[in-house]
C-alpha cells in the first residue's frame, strides 16, 4: 500500500503540473472504487480551477473554490498526469481532464477512495479523527510519551495507529524503531522520555529521506512520473530477515506483530 511518503511523492509530482487549470471534463469507466462515484462528481468538477493539491495523512485533497475532492490510493493505485490521446488501459478507471492534461487514477484493486468532501473537509469522518503529522511540530516526544503512557500496546503497533500520528506505515515504522534501537514488541508504556524523543527523531528522519528517494518501491508503486521510489535501496531491516545486520553483522529476525511482518535486531534494538 502506498504510504505517507509514496504519496507525498505523487502529490509533488502532479501539483505543479494542475495547479491553476480548469477541469474540462471527467471520465469514470467503473461505478466506483472501494466506494461508488457520487453521481453529481462531474456536475461539481467541471468548469472549476483547481487552487491546489494537499496531503492529509495517506490522502490527497484537490482543493477548489467550492470545496475539495478527496482521493486515496488504496492498496495498489496511482496517479499519472498524461497527454489527452493517451490510450487507457484495463484498470484506468477515472480521467479528470485539466484543459488537455489527463489526471489518470489506476487501481488494479479497486481499493482507493475518489469522493467530494465539500468545504470542511478537514471535519470529513475519514479525516476527523486522525492523528497529527508526523512532520510537523504536533508530532514530537513530549506527545509521543503522552501517548506512551501506561499502555501495554507493543510500540510498533502505536506507531502504525492513525489517531496517534499518521502515516507511519510497515516499512517505516520497522525502520524507524532500528535507527532508534527500540524493539518493535517493547511495551510502550516502558518507553523513557529520552526513547521518545530519539524514536520521534528516527521517524522523521526516515520519512523525510524516504520522500527524497521518492518513497519505496516494493510491489506496485511507481511515481507520477512512471518512475519507481529508491528508499528501497536504504532500507535497513525491512524484508531482511536473515540478513546481516548493517550496524552488528548478527542475522536479522523477522516475527508477526500485529498481523505485520516486523524485522528488527535484538542485539542493536532493546
Amino acid at each position: 500500500m502506498p504510504e505517507l511518503p509514496e504519496v507525498e511523492t505523487t502529490r509533488r509530482g502532479i501539483e505543479p503540473l494542475l495547479r491553476g487549470r480548469r477541469v474540462s471534463g471527467l471520465t469514470l469507466r467503473a461505478a466506483g472504487l472501494r466506494r461508488p462515484f457520487a453521481t453529481d462528481l462531474a456536475d461539481r468538477l467541471t468548469g472549476r480551477r483547481l487552487r491546489a493539491v494537499r496531503r492529509r495523512a495517506k490522502y490527497l485533497l484537490f482543493d477548489f473554490a467550492h470545496g475539495s475532492l478527496l482521493l486515496h490510493l488504496g492498496m495498489s493505485g496511482s496517479l499519472r498526469v498524461v497527454d489527452s490521446e493517451a490510450p487507457a488501459g484495463r484498470h484506468d478507471h477515472v480521467d479528470i481532464d485539466f484543459s488537455g492534461r489527463i489526471l489518470r487514477m489506476t487501481d488494479p484493486r479497486k481499493f482507493g477512495v475518489l469522493l467530494w468532501a465539500g468545504t470542511d473537509v478537514d471535519s470529513h469522518p475519514l479525516l476527523r479523527y486522525l492523528g497529527p503529522e508526523p512532520l510537523s511540530d504536533a508530532f514530537d516526544g513530549a506527545y509521543l510519551l503522552g501517548r506512551c503512557r501506561k499502555r501495554r500496546t507493543a510500540i510498533k503497533a502505536l506507531l502504525m495507529d492513525q489517531k496517534v500520528v499518521v502515516g507511519v506505515g510497515n516499512i517505516y515504522a520497522s525502520e524507524a524503531l532500528f535507527r532508534a534501537g527500540i524493539r518493535p514488541d517493547r511495551p510502550c508504556g516502558r518507553l523513557s522520555a529520552a526513547e521518545c524523543d530519539r524514536l520521534v527523531a528516527a521517524v522523521r528522519d526516515v520519512l523525510t529521506r524516504a520522500i527524497a528517494a521518492g518513497g519505496t518501491t516494493l510491489r506496485d508503486f511507481q511515481r507520477a512520473d512512471g518512475r519507481p521510489g529508491y528508499f528501497s535501496l536504504e532500507l535497513q531491516v525491512y524484508g531482511r530477515g536473515g540478513e546481516p545486520c548493517v550496524a552488528c553483522g548478527q542475522e536479522l529476525e523477522q516475527m508477526r506483530l500485529a498481523g505485520r511482518s516486523t524485522f528488527f535486531c535484538r542485539y542493536c534494538q532493546h
